[in-house]
Parts: structure tokens; sequence; C-alpha cells
């Protein structure tokens, strides 16, 4: 008698698991499904929002100081 009303209370929280996670594996693949196709045939993925616009961007770039060797240090090395 126990088992009968204990089943479908069990049944219950395996059948929500379930379908959370094919909720969840949906929505993954409508995210990403394009990148795992595109690497899976070998291409490149393509960019989700890419507007055909370009910008450089400067950044700078500064050697690093000299050191001047001395008339005593090339005498030592």
């Amino acid at each position: 008698m126990t088992a009968a009303i204990l089943a479908p209370l069990g049944t219950l929280p395996f059948l929500a698991t379930l379908w959370l996670l094919i909720v969840l594996g949906a929505k993954l693949l409508e995210e990403s499904g394009g990148k795992i196709a595109a690497a899976l045939k070998g291409m490149p993925p393509k960019p989700a929002n890419d507007l055909g616009v370009r910008c450089r961007t400067r950044t700078a770039n500064r050697a690093p100081a000299t050191i001047r060797a001395s008339v005593e240090w090339r005498a030592a090395a």
C-alpha cells in the first residue's frame, strides 16, 4: 500500500528533472548550435552580430630602454 502512494511521488521529481534538463539542453543548442555545427564541419564560426564595421585600436608600443655598456663592462666580458 505504501509503495503505491510513494511511486507517483518519486516519479514526479524525476520527470521534472528530466524536463528541466531537456529545456536547458535546448536553450544551449539554440545559443551555440551554429558554433557546434561549424566546428563539426571544420569551418570557422560566423560572428553572431557582425555589423561589418572594423576599427583599429592603437596601443603604445614602447621599446624597453637599452642598456649601454660602459668600457669597463665591455672589457670584463
